[in-house]
Formats: C-alpha cells, sequence, structure tokens
C-alpha cells in the first residue's frame, strides 16, 4: 500500500451507555452531537499547534456523546446515524476514520449498535480504510465489531480518569500506522464469560487494579500495538454483554500470547471481584453516616445513577431520606441531596423565587415502578438557569435536607455542582448522590462513604433483574459454572470475510 505523508482521517461516532432495564428511552437531541470542524474541539490534543493535529488532515464528521441512559429510539439513530454517514461521503477519499464510541449503545430493534453503525460506515468509506476505535472499558467488543476495525483500545482505568488520554492512543496508533505503511495488524479476541458491575471492578483497587496493570505491560511487549480489558455493560441484556479482551500487532504470536495472558487473569480473578466501597440498605448507609464522626459523609444512591443510565426520577431514596425523623427539623443534621428531575415542581420554584416557601411534586414521570411522584414543602434555597444537563436546577429546603430539582436529570461529579447552587458539601454532614463509585473530584472530598444498594434501571444486585438473552453460563448469574476455554480468536482483517 502506498505511505501517505500526511494521511487523510476522518472522525466519528455516537456514544451511550443504554440500560435495558430502565423504562426510558433517549432520542437524538441528547447526542449534543458536534459536525465537521467543531468536532475537533472535543479533543485537546488536535488543538492547533499539536503535534497529532499536524500529523495529519483531520475531517470531523459527527460525534455525539449522551448522558447514559434508556435504550435510543429507532427514530433517533436512524437520525443520528444517517447525518453521519452523508458527512462521511462529503468528507472525500480517506486513509483512515477515527471510531470514538462508547460500546454499550442499545438500539430499538438492535444488536450490537456500534457494529451495525461501523458496518454502514464502512459502505461509505470503503474497504481500504483504516480504522481505530476507542472505547469505554464498559462497553462491549463482539466479534462483529472487532472484526471491522484494524485497531481497537479502551480506558485502562475506573473512574475514567485517562479517558482522554486513551482517545489520544487510539488517534495516535491510527497515525503511525497510516504513515508506516503495515499491513493491517492481527488481532487477537477473546471472550471472557463474566458480567460485573463497573462498582465491583474499579481499578482503585484489587484486583482491577493488577489486572489493568496488565494491560500496559502486554501493551509494551515486542510485536503488540495495544491491549485493552473490557467489564463490558452489565445494565443491559444483549449476547454481547460480557467480558472481553482485544490484543493488536503486527506479530500473531505475540497478540496470541497477550490477549490469552489477560483473559486468564480475568477469569481467576472472578470471585475476588468486589464493590469498592461498604455496601447497605439506605437505611443502614445512613445509620452509619449519622454514628459517623467523619464529615462530609457521602451515600451514593447506586439503582438510579444516572450516569450507568438510570432514569434519574426514582423516588424511592429521597422518599426514604425525607422519612427519618432525624432530618424534619431545619436545625438537624446537614444533608444534601442530589438529584431528582420535576419540571414542574421547577417552574413553580422558580415562579415563586428564593425565599418562598412551596410544595412541590417531582419525579417518577419515566420510572414509577418503585416509588411514585413525591410531593414535597420546603423553603425556596437558590435558582440557577443554563446547565447543559438540567436546564434549570433549584433546590428546596425541606427539614434540614437540601433536595436538589432539575427540569432534566444532570449527574453531579464535581464540587461546583453543589456551589453553583449555593450549597457546601464540604461542610454538610451527609451528602447523598445517585452515582455508584465516587468520581475523582467527590472522592477526594469525601471523609468516608458507603454504597446504598437502592432500586432502579441500574440496580447493583444484577441477579435480580432479569438477565435472559445473555450468553449462560455467565459468572456471577451461574457462580459454580466450568472453566471456560479461553482461547484466543485471531479475528480476519476488516477488508476480509
Amino acid at each position: 500500500m502506498s505511505v501517505p505523508s500526511r494521511p487523510v482521517i476522518a472522525i466519528a461516532g455516537l456514544g451511550i451507555e443504554s440500560s435495558t432495564f430502565s423504562p426510558a428511552r433517549t432520542e437524538a437531541p441528547a447526542f449534543h452531537p458536534l459536525r465537521g470542524a467543531d468536532v475537533l474541539t472535543r479533543y485537546p490534543f488536535l488543538a492547533p499547534g499539536q503535534p497529532l493535529r499536524d500529523a495529519a488532515d483531520w475531517r470531523g464528521a459527527l460525534v455525539g456523546k449522551a448522558l447514559p441512559g434508556g435504550t435510543v429510539t429507532a427514530a433517533a439513530f436512524a437520525e443520528l446515524s444517517g447525518e453521519l454517514l452523508d458527512r462521511l461521503r462529503a468528507s472525500g477519499p480517506l486513509d483512515g476514520l477515527w471510531f470514538d464510541i462508547h460500546g454499550a449503545m442499545t438500539v430499538e430493534g438492535l444488536d450490537d449498535a456500534e457494529a451495525v453503525l461501523l458496518a454502514r460506515i464502512r459502505e461509505v468509506t470503503g474497504p481500504d480504510v483504516i480504522v481505530s476505535t476507542s472505547m469505554d472499558l464498559h462497553g462491549n467488543v463482539s466479534r462483529d465489531l472487532v472484526h471491522r476495525t484494524d485497531l481497537i483500545t479502551c480506558y485502562r482505568m475506573a473512574p475514567h480518569e485517562d479517558a482522554m488520554e486513551t482517545k489520544e492512543r487510539a488517534a495516535r496508533n491510527l497515525v503511525e500506522h497510516l504513515v508506516s505503511g503495515a499491513p493491517r495488524p492481527v488481532k487477537a479476541w477473546v471472550p471472557v464469560p463474566v458480567l460485573l458491575a463497573g462498582e465491583q471492578t474499579s481499578t482503585r483497587i484489587e484486583p482491577a487494579r493488577s489486572l489493568y496493570a496488565a494491560v500496559a505491560e502486554v501493551a509494551a511487549a515486542d510485536g503488540v500495538t495495544d491491549a485493552a480489558v473490557w467489564v463490558g455493560y452489565a445494565w443491559a441484556d444483549e449476547p454481547r454483554n460480557r467480558a472481553a479482551v482485544v490484543v493488536t500487532g503486527p506479530e500473531p504470536d505475540a497478540v496470541r500470547a497477550g490477549a490469552e495472558r489477560l483473559a486468564h487473569g480475568f477469569w481467576a480473578a472472578r470471585h475476588d471481584f468486589a464493590f469498592v466501597a461498604p455496601t447497605g440498605t439506605l437505611d443502614a448507609c445512613l445509620d452509619a453516616a449519622l454514628a459517623s464522626a467523619s464529615r462530609p459523609y457521602f451515600v451514593s444512591d447506586t439503582g438510579d445513577n444516572p450516569t450507568a443510565g438510570g432514569a434519574g426520577d426514582v423516588t424511592w431514596g429521597l422518599e426514604q431520606v425525607l422519612a427519618r425523623p432525624e432530618f424534619k427539623d431545619p436545625a438537624g443534621p446537614s444533608v444534601l441531596y442530589a438529584s431528582l428531575p420535576g419540571p414542574d415542581a421547577v417552574d413553580t420554584a422558580v415562579r415563586a423565587g428564593v425565599g418562598a416557601t412551596v410544595t412541590v411534586t417531582a419525579g417518577a414521570d419515566v420510572d414509577d415502578r418503585h416509588a411514585g411522584p413525591l410531593t414535597l414543602t420546603g423553603v425556596v434555597h437558590a435558582v440557577r438557569h443554563g446547565d447543559r444537563d438540567a436546564e434549570t436546577e433549584v433546590v428546596l429546603r425541606v427539614g434540614s435536607v437540601h433536595v436538589i430539582l432539575t427540569r432534566l436529570r444532570k449527574p453531579y461529579h464535581h464540587e461546583h455542582d453543589f456551589t453553583n447552587l449555593d450549597l457546601d458539601p464540604r461542610g454538610a454532614d451527609v451528602v447523598i448522590v445517585k452515582i455508584g463509585y465516587l468520581e475523582p473530584e467527590l472522592f477526594a472530598m469525601a471523609a468516608d462513604w458507603k454504597m446504598a444498594l437502592t432500586p432502579g434501571g441500574v440496580d447493583q444486585e444484577l441477579t435480580r433483574l432479569g438477565h435472559h438473552r445473555i450468553h449462560r453460563p455467565m459468572f456471577p448469574f451461574d457462580p459454580e459454572m466450568a472453566d471456560p476455554e479461553l482461547r484466543a480468536r485471531i479475528v480476519p482483517p476488516s477488508n476480509q470475510p
């Protein structure tokens, strides 16, 4: 093949985690798609003057990333993928494509949506274009996806502090491969029959810490370009959902040995994976928080975590909090609760203004399986407009609990998410957040924390969700299953059947 001195590379992708156990549906606007030159602004390493920017002619097609949520509607996928393909057609001849996805998108009527999208992309770009795919480690990697890509990698940290580093690695690997003129990489794929929640596989603790340290060792070996381990996405029910390993590089023996080393390491550690924090019922976690001298004490309301795909509007947790006698008095222990969507409640509070006492009803508009809409009376503490996710936020003080209500669901991961609402999370007694493992800023802020095993579309108790389409046997659904054959499959190049 010819060696382009400055290859022409398009960037495209759609990313979301879609819980099939949530009744929510995701529409096209949720992806906030960027188009054309605006796509490059997502990536600091492609800013003007950066070496990687100058190493290729980058052409943005369409990249959209949505807050995790429910299944993507067929109409939304048709709209976004159709525009993405049209923009690729208009990009002209390409040497490479960077496919920037999450890997856990479920679309109505489709299995393996990312592989379907890449197949359609291949029809537009032709078989000779080299594709590099970057993913979240909570994505799913089918044989079809591996077949249709040439280079593939994922995050090596959970929480995902290396997200941008991973994307840069995928882009750099692509440029270096194109410039080298080397044959298509060899791809060794091993599906691993384990499906665990992200909160059980955090790289902050063992065994995931050592497992992912081994990824870097394999990637550094002679004959290997990159190595990756996917935990998979536990809150969707599709045949592709499971852990997986892929190692790519020029030497078949090296990539095969590296992939099998990582797969055997994952399987051997399956019984050692544990939640990244102590767990319990919500009441037990609140009891522990109130008994502790550690402040602020964080409690994760895990079952409705919007950044894992929960609807975000389950009222069950907040209902339990407000029922606690300790929090009835405004002089009681100070509690921050984030958050609950309620557009009508937000409108009422905005009209009344800060300082007014209002009675509003919020929540359970999407997911009412565990509790109904919640009516609460409190004082409007703060109002804020213009948030990218929530649009409008209000804080209602009910007893000693400051409840954040939003027009649209929003994750609360940063200190400024609270301070922008005139709340002081460092000075609170208890901070309750709809989240799984604490994101880095919250983790650094918490004097102590626990994970409450609460109901919702991303319930941490996986075996009670009702998976019936995943490949069985699968750990932990079949805890006594026999050892699987963890043989690396050498997947044919993308331009071969």
